[in-house]
């Protein structure tokens, strides 16, 4: 079994509020869950209104499999250009 993690620290431009960023936070979250079918969620500065931290991850049997998969989705949300990605971080763990 392999498990595949990812970090993404984001920067959300033109944010006026907490809500603004939620909204674009949702966005992101939603289309890629619908695409690669990965687990994702906010999981970190919550209360900042211009930055954000979103983690992914993905299970499977081949390292190689995974981790493409990881940059497939990083690449999405990137094209996204809903937010500028400052900042991610990749883990493959083999069990």
């Amino acid at each position: 079994m392999v498990v595949g993690i990812c970090q993404i620290d984001l920067l959300i431009h033109n944010n006026q509020s907490l809500k603004d960023k939620r909204k674009v936070l949702k966005s992101i979250i939603e289309r890629t869950k619908n695409i690669f079918n990965v687990s994702i969620a906010e999981i970190g500065d919550n209360d900042v209104w211009q930055r954000s931290q979103i983690g992914f991850c993905t299970i499977g049997n081949d390292a190689g499999h995974v981790n493409s998969i990881l940059d497939k989705t990083l690449n999405f949300i990137e094209g996204l250009h809903l937010a500028d990605i400052i900042d991610h971080r990749i883990e493959i763990v083999n069990y």
